[in-house]
């Protein structure tokens, strides 16, 4: 069988010194370490250390169960490798593995919020690499190897999984069947096929393809329709050469020698081996609609454009980003190890892997959101043959993958510490991947539970139209989109909506209460230099006064808007038709969100140089919009100064703004002058014994619009923190006004607070 040489990678995207770059600026490697407790104080130092530490160890040394209550353990990954198969590259030796390491660990954290430490092993011999890692392999939670020779690499993971009471996990072995096994699933039901009908090859007897053809295997592909071509050839039953106790059990009986007379009316082919070694010829030799998975890395058996110049009919998945269906594992170890460790399991079993893979697979069926389709630079993908695997940035997968492989832990009794509340569970894991997501899942609980009707004024924007349908595909409520029915319906047919009608579309020009609008908006403009038709004009032709006048009149619970016009115009046309609440500000609050606290921040984009009343206003308000989001405000007048030190003039008016509260018989604890980082401290008390603050504040009254601003902007663009809002409040209805440009989760976003925030009549 002739060898074709591999080919050129078909794009480039970095160069070499700007890998080197990468790894070594502005510090050498990807990885650091970060405590997770306080070490400010000695007392602090004394319980991390001794003598405080020696209680943990007595309850240890009774109990070595109790070691994943108080040490790291249960949420700590080592990922260990010899350099013997590092990617593509071969035996370039442990040390040389650890940028590949490091860079695993670092997608542990970020997928999976799983910490993680990488470890090279100077040794090559199977059976001292299995002893040096059993001496030290219980100190972790689990073990991930990674880029270990075959066939090595068979007989480590067994012995280490036969000796340590801990996941082992060979990835580069399971993380790979894994995703190809979602990938089939998914392309079998787009082309009507069962598993136990499929013809398949599999190009590569290593470790990688073995283990992906044991895995469609247990899913119901026969032995006996199953091929395996190595670097010799096909293994048949009575081969002799290069074979092995793992090549043995997959010899078939068959007179087939080649790659190519195996390909010929194959249902499926699956490379893990070398570039370019399957032809065009061979492709067309295959059955009709044919699935086609060439994984080798970095560049494929056979690029997808030669095997779509010969086949118009098939399912294509490679292992490379810049092609459709990426068999990537990082689809897969992450969520393995997470499901594994909050179980405490003692391995990763076969029905854990297929768990993951049919989870995998049933959420590519699924729409897909918005972070996906950035991730496609704009393009959103949908189910069908070029996306039959989900995206490795959809957010869902921290919360729909762990949990199905927990399931299938505890079901085969390998789990020590099985999850009672699996719907709650799933709601902590969305809480680790983003910190924003226990606001926003309470926010949506709540809508869901009393669905509302939203107004999206500016219907005509593709952003809008995904936005509503999102709206009402998660049941939050009905959207009506505003605008001229001719452009939304092209614009629905772009995005590919299937049912136009499912949005409700009103154009304002043909609305039949027009007359009864311009009556109610004349009477509170004519005394402002409005002429009744005048009057007539915005009701028309302006889409935000328009949907103002829809909630006045109640023909809708709350509105969006904001897309295309700046914010303080949105604003200014929609209070022409609306009040504001009695005893509060109309104005905006900023959440700021990260894994350690909630902050609300006020007011972040109205009131520019706010007098004391104007604080004092500002103050009530947003501890009242914290109390909706289910926090107890404490409230701290933010300044330069703390309590007089030093003296300033818009220290006084904050002085005074804590006076006029004092008259005020509120509810909720507040404090001021105060600077940001003392009222932020939980034990500023004990410097300022005096204080009204009983824990750190959670509610920032900013001094003006300038500092409240810069602050939620700079926290947002340096990333170290999340930016919900702007959120508009105050008005007597609902409306939520996006910043120019939103994407479609953003304006979705703030129509799912428009639905929650409650809505104020004058009585």
């Amino acid at each position: 069988m002739a060898k074709l040489e591999p080919r050129p990678p078909k794009r480039t995207y970095i160069t070499d010194q700007q890998a080197l770059d990468f790894h070594s600026k502005p510090f050498p490697g990807k990885l650091s370490l970060q405590p997770t407790k306080p070490m400010a104080t000695q007392r602090d130092l004394s319980l991390a250390y001794s003598p405080g530490v020696a209680v943990p160890v007595e309850a240890i040394a009774a109990d070595k169960d109790t070691v994943y209550d108080y040490t790291s353990k249960g949420n700590m990954v080592a990922v260990i490798s010899n350099g013997t198969a590092i990617l593509g590259l071969g035996n370039l030796g442990a040390m040389a593995s650890k940028p590949v390491m490091e860079g695993k660990s670092v997608l542990f954290k970020r997928f999976a919020d799983i910490d993680s430490f990488d470890i090279e092993v100077e040794e090559e011999d199977a059976e001292k690499f299995i002893e040096c890692v059993q001496r030290f392999g219980n100190t972790f939670g689990g073990i991930n190897l990674e880029d270990i020779g075959s066939p090595e690499c068979f007989i480590i993971e067994q012995e280490l999984r036969d000796k340590l009471d801990i996941p082992v996990f060979h990835d580069d072995q399971h993380g790979t069947a894994i995703i190809a096994t979602a990938g089939l699933i998914n392309a079998c039901h787009l082309t009507g096929r069962k598993f136990e009908d499929l013809k398949l090859v599999l190009s590569g007897a290593g470790a990688a393809g073995l283990s992906v053809l044991n895995l469609v295997k247990a899913m119901g592909v026969k032995d006996e329709n199953a091929i395996v071509v190595d670097s010799r050839g096909v293994i048949y039953q009575g081969r002799k050469e290069y074979m092995d106790q793992w090549k043995a059990p997959h010899a078939v009986e068959t007179d087939k020698r080649t790659l190519a007379e195996a390909m010929d009316g194959a249902d499926v082919f699956f490379g893990l081996s070398v570039a370019g070694i399957v032809t065009k010829e061979m492709v067309a030799s295959m059955a009709p609609k044919p699935i086609i998975f060439a994984m080798a890395n970095p560049d494929p058996e056979v690029l997808p454009e030669d095997i779509k110049d010969v086949r118009d009919d098939a399912i294509i998945a490679t292992g490379r980003s810049d092609y459709p269906n990426q068999v990537n594992n990082v689809l897969g170890f992450p969520y393995i190890f997470r499901g594994a460790l909050d179980v405490r399991a003692r391995n990763v079993n076969e029905e854990m892997k297929l768990a993951c893979a049919r989870a995998l697979a049933d959420l590519a069926r699924q729409d897909v959101p918005e972070e996906v389709a950035a991730a496609y630079h704009g393009k959103r993908p949908s189910y069908g043959p070029e996306y039959i695997i989900p995206a490795p940035f959809d957010p869902r997968l921290i919360s729909e993958i762990p949990p199905y492989v927990a399931q299938a832990a505890m079901d085969t009794g390998v789990a020590r510490k099985p999850i009672e509340d699996m719907d709650a569970y799933r709601k902590s894991l969305a809480r680790r991947q983003d910190p924003t997501a226990a606001i926003l899942q309470g926010i949506t609980a709540t809508v869901q539970q009393d669905p509302k009707t939203i107004i999206f004024a500016e219907g005509e924007e593709p952003a809008v139209i995904r936005a509503a349908q999102a709206f009402q595909q998660r049941g939050l409520g009905k959207a009506i989109l505003i605008g001229r029915e001719k452009p939304i319906y092209d614009n629905m047919k772009l995005l590919g909506i299937e049912k136009p009608d499912s949005l409700m579309v009103l154009n304002a020009r043909l609305f039949d209460r027009n007359a009864e609008f311009t009556d109610y908006l004349y009477s509170r403009l004519q005394r402002k230099g409005f002429l009744r038709r005048d009057a007539q004009r915005l009701v028309n032709n302006d889409r935000n006064v328009f949907s103002a006048l829809m909630l006045h009149h109640e023909l809708a619970d709350g509105m969006v808007t904001g897309v295309t016009r700046s914010y303080d115009i949105a604003l200014n046309d929609v209070q022409l038709v609306l009040n504001h609440v009695e005893h509060e500000r109309t104005m905006g609050v900023s959440v700021v969100v990260n894994k350690n606290r909630t902050l609300f921040i006020a007011d972040t984009n109205i009131t520019e140089l706010p007098e004391a009343e104007d604080l004092a206003d500002i103050a009530e308000t947003t501890a009242h919009f914290a109390r909706q989001f289910g926090f107890e405000p404490r409230v701290a007048f933010l300044s330069y100064s703390t309590f007089g030190n030093p003296i300033g003039e818009r220290m006084l008016k904050v002085r005074k703004a804590v006076e006029i509260l004092d008259g005020r018989d509120v509810d909720f604890e507040y404090e001021g002058d105060i600077a940001a980082d003392v009222a932020l401290d939980p034990l500023h008390v004990l410097t300022y014994p005096f204080s009204r603050l009983t824990d750190a504040a959670n509610v920032l009254v900013m001094p003006a619009i300038h500092s409240a601003s810069i602050s939620t902007k700079l926290l947002d663009a340096l990333g170290s923190a999340t930016v919900l809002g702007p959120f508009l409040t105050g008005l007597e209805k609902p409306v939520q006004i996006c910043s120019l440009g939103a994407t479609a989760s953003e304006i979705a976003q703030m129509a799912t607070l428009a639905a929650f925030a409650p809505s104020h009549r004058d009585e």
